[in-house]
C-alpha cells in the first residue's frame, strides 16, 4: 500500500500497549470504564449503560429518533435528529485527559447539555480541531461549536452559510475551512440539489477559492494531514497550506469493480490511512499520500455496517447481511477473520431500516441487535460473544466513551477535580511558568505531550493581528510597542507555517509541502538566562524520514514536566549543541484550531 502504511505498524502497536499499560502509583488507581450509548429505532429516547455494569443506566428522552456521533474525544454525544429538526448535546460524564506516560479519568454521570440546536434538516456531523459542526441539509447553513465549552456545559455557536440548501458539509482544515458546493440543477428524480465539488471558504462561508469538482461528494473523514471525501471520480484529499487548502483528486483505478464509488469515509486518529465502503459488497483501504492509494477488499455479503478501532488501528471490523462479523487487516489490506454474531438482516428496504450497528470498546466490539433487543459484546479475540445486554425497544444507533486512566484522590477521599480552571488560560506554577523552579522538579517528557496539529503564530505578527498583545506587553513594562514588536519579529520569524505531530512522526509544512521525520527522546536540557531564570529543551533526535526533515527538534513551553502543550517554542537544526545556543530565535506554534482573536487571548492572559 505505500512505505508509509507498512511504516505505521509500529505506530498501531505502541498505541495498544499504551492503552493496556497500567500507571501504578501507591496514591492513584487505575480504572478502565467503558460507557455505552444506544439510541431506540422508533421511540425518541437515548439509553446509556456502563459496560461493566450495565444495570446502572441512564435514558434521555429526545423528540425524534437520533444519530448518535461520539465527539471530543468520548467526553461528550451528539444526538442529531434529522426528520425533526433538533440537535441534542449529552456530557458522556467520562474525560480522559493525556500526560503522556499515562492518562487521568474523571468520572460522573451523564448529563445533557440543556441548550438544543433547532434548524431545517441537521445531518452531517464534523469533529475536528476542537470545532463540531453540523450541517442542516435544508438551511444552507453550517453551526460550529466550540468542543472546549461543550465539555463544560455550554453552547457557544458560529454560522458558516453556503450558497444553497443542501446535503453536504463544512470543514476546518489548517486556519481555512472547505464547505461542499451544489449547483441549482437537481438530480435526476429527486428534488435536491447536485453536488458538484468543495470550496475553500472563510468561517462565515465567504468564498477564498474556486469550486474543486468532486461529483455527487459526500462522505468525510481526517486522518493525519489529510481530510478526504468521497465523489464520483474518486476521493478528494485536501490538506492545509500557507496559501489555504490544496485539493487533491485519487482517482479510482481501473482495478476496482466499474460503476461504484465511496460515501462513507472513516479516518484512522495513529496512522494516516482511511477505511471507505465501496458499492454494497466491498471496502477500500486508501492511503491519501503514496501509490497505490486504494487497495480493494471484496466482501462474501452485503455490508451492514462498519468501524475502525481507535485501541489499534491495524484493525477495522464490519458487518455483514449474513449476520457474521469480520476482521479487517488494514495493513494487509484484506479480511482476517469472521465469526457468526446474528441472525441474517437483509440489505434488501429502506436504507433506515433497523439493523444492527458496531462500536468498538477496548478489547470488545459492541453491536445492537435491534430485533433481538440487545447489545452484545464481541470479543476482538476471537469474535465470540462474551454477554448480551437487554435494552427496551429496538437497539439502533450505537456509540461508546470511556477508556483508563488514573483516578487521582485528596486526602478527604474525593476525586481530583480539575474543572475549577479556566481551559484556555492554565499555565501551571506561575513561578515555574516565569522560569523559577529547582533542579529535581524536571521530569523526562514525551513526544505525546506536544501530540497535534499547530500554526505558526508569525503570520498574525506580520497581519498585525498580534499587536493588541504588543500594546498590552509595553502598558506593564518600560519597552514601546515598536520595540516589543521588533524582539517578536526576529523570535516568531520562520517559514515553517504548520507542523502536525502524530505519535512519533513530526510532519513540517514550508509552503504546503510537507517534510516528516520520525523522533525519539534524547533527553532535557536546563538553560540559564542573562535574567536569572530559567528554562528547559525537551529534546528529541531523528530516527528515520525524510531527508529534509532536521536532525533536531528542542521544545520549549515554560513547562518542566510531563503535561500537555496549549503552545510551545520550538528549535530545530541538525547541531544539538548549536541549537541550545539560540535564544533569539523562537517559532512559536499554537493550535490550528484557534483564530487569531483568540491566540492573542491566551498570549495576553500570560
Amino acid at each position: 500500500m505505500g512505505h508509509l502504511i507498512r511504516s505505521v505498524s509500529a505506530l498501531a502497536l505502541s498505541a495498544t500497549l499504551l492503552g493496556s499499560v497500567a500507571h501504578a502509583q501507591d496514591d492513584e488507581e487505575s480504572k478502565t470504564l467503558y460507557r455505552v450509548f444506544v439510541a431506540d429505532h422508533k421511540d425518541p429516547k437515548i439509553t446509556a449503560f456502563d459496560l461493566s455494569k450495565p444495570e446502572k443506566r441512564w435514558t434521555f428522552n429526545t423528540v425524534g429518533q437520533n444519530k448518535l456521533y461520539s465527539v471530543n474525544e468520548g467526553a461528550s454525544v451528539v444526538a442529531v435528529q434529522s426528520d425533526n429538526d433538533a440537535v441534542n448535546f449529552i456530557n458522556s460524564g467520562i474525560t480522559l485527559r493525556s500526560h503522556g506516560d499515562h492518562s487521568d479519568i474523571e468520572i460522573t454521570d451523564p448529563q445533557v447539555v440543556t441548550k438544543a440546536l433547532t434548524g431545517p434538516r441537521p445531518f452531517h456531523v464534523i469533529d475536528h480541531n476542537g470545532k463540531i459542526v453540523i450541517n442542516f441539509d435544508k438551511g444552507g447553513y453550517n453551526e460550529i461549536v466550540d468542543a472546549h465549552e461543550l465539555s463544560d456545559g455550554e453552547i457557544e455557536t458560529t454560522r458558516l452559510k453556503q450558497a444553497r440548501a443542501h446535503h453536504g458539509f463544512a470543514a476546518p482544515v489548517g486556519n481555512a475551512w472547505v464547505t461542499t458546493v451544489a449547483s441549482d440543477a437537481p438530480v435526476e428524480g429527486n428534488m435536491a440539489p447536485t453536488r458538484v465539488g468543495l470550496r475553500a471558504v472563510k468561517e462565515d462561508g465567504t468564498p477564498t477559492g474556486d469550486v474543486v469538482t468532486c461529483t455527487d461528494i459526500h462522505g468525510e473523514a481526517f486522518s493525519g494531514a489529510f481530510l478526504a471525501a468521497g465523489c464520483k471520480e474518486g476521493i478528494l484529499a485536501v490538506t492545509a497550506s500557507a496559501n489555504g487548502p490544496v485539493a487533491k483528486m485519487l482517482t479510482y483505478p481501473a482495478a476496482l469493480p466499474k460503476d461504484q464509488t465511496t460515501g462513507t469515509l472513516l479516518g484512522a486518529k495513529s496512522m494516516q490511512v482511511f477505511l471507505g465502503n465501496y458499492g454494497a459488497r466491498g471496502l477500500v483501504v486508501i492511503d491519501p499520500a503514496d501509490e497505490p492509494h486504494f487497495r480493494y477488499i471484496e466482501l462474501p455479503f452485503r455490508r451492514i455496517d462498519f468501524a475502525l478501532d481507535p485501541a489499534n488501528v491495524r484493525f477495522g471490523y464490519v458487518l455483514t447481511e449474513d449476520g457474521t462479523l469480520h476482521q479487517i487487516d488494514i495493513l494487509g489490506g484484506k479480511i482476517s477473520k469472521g465469526a457468526k454474531v446474528t441472525e441474517p438482516y437483509s440489505m434488501d428496504g429502506h436504507w433506515n431500516d433497523p439493523r444492527p450497528r458496531i462500536a468498538l470498546a477496548g478489547d470488545e466490539v459492541v453491536m445492537s441487535d435491534p430485533n433481538a433487543g440487545l447489545v452484545r459484546r464481541i470479543s476482538k479475540t476471537d469474535l465470540k460473544e462474551v454477554g448480551a445486554i437487554k435494552v427496551e425497544g429496538k437497539p439502533y444507533n450505537i456509540v461508546v466513551a470511556g477508556g483508563s486512566g488514573q483516578v487521582h484522590e485528596h486526602a478527604d477521599g474525593e476525586a481530583h477535580d480539575h474543572a475549577g480552571h479556566d481551559h484556555a488560560h492554565s499555565h501551571g506554577d506561575p513561578k515555574i511558568y516565569a522560569g523559577y523552579f529547582e533542579d529535581n522538579q524536571v521530569k523526562d517528557r514525551p513526544l505525546a505531550d506536544y501530540v497535534g496539529d499547530w500554526q505558526s503564530v508569525y503570520p498574525y505578527l506580520k497581519d498585525g493581528s498580534l499587536d493588541p498583545v504588543w500594546k498590552h506587553k509595553a502598558e506593564k513594562g518600560t519597552a514601546t510597542v515598536e520595540e516589543i514588536r521588533a524582539e517578536y519579529e526576529v523570535g516568531y520569524k520562520t517559514d515553517v507555517e504548520r507542523i502536525t505531530i502524530d505519535g512519533d512522526v513530526v510532519t513540517f509544512f514550508k509552503d504546503g509541502q510537507p517534510s516528516k521525520g520520525t523522533y525519539a527522546y534524547d533527553g532535557k536540557e536546563i538553560l540559564t538566562y542573562k535574567k536569572g531564570n530559567r528554562g528547559v529543551r525537551f529534546i528529541f533526535k531523528k530516527t528515520g524520514g525524510d531527508a529534509t526533515a532536521p536532525q533536531y527538534i528542542q521544545f520549549s513551553d515554560h513547562g518542566i514536566a510531563p503535561n500537555k502543550a496549549d503552545h510551545y517554542h520550538l528549535y530545530w537544526g541538525n547541531d544539538r549543541a548549536a541549537l541550545l545556543k539560540e535564544v533569539t530565535n523562537w517559532p512559536t506554534y499554537y493550535p490550528s484550531s484557534l483564530k487569531a482573536e483568540e491566540i492573542v487571548s491566551e498570549m495576553k492572559a500570560h
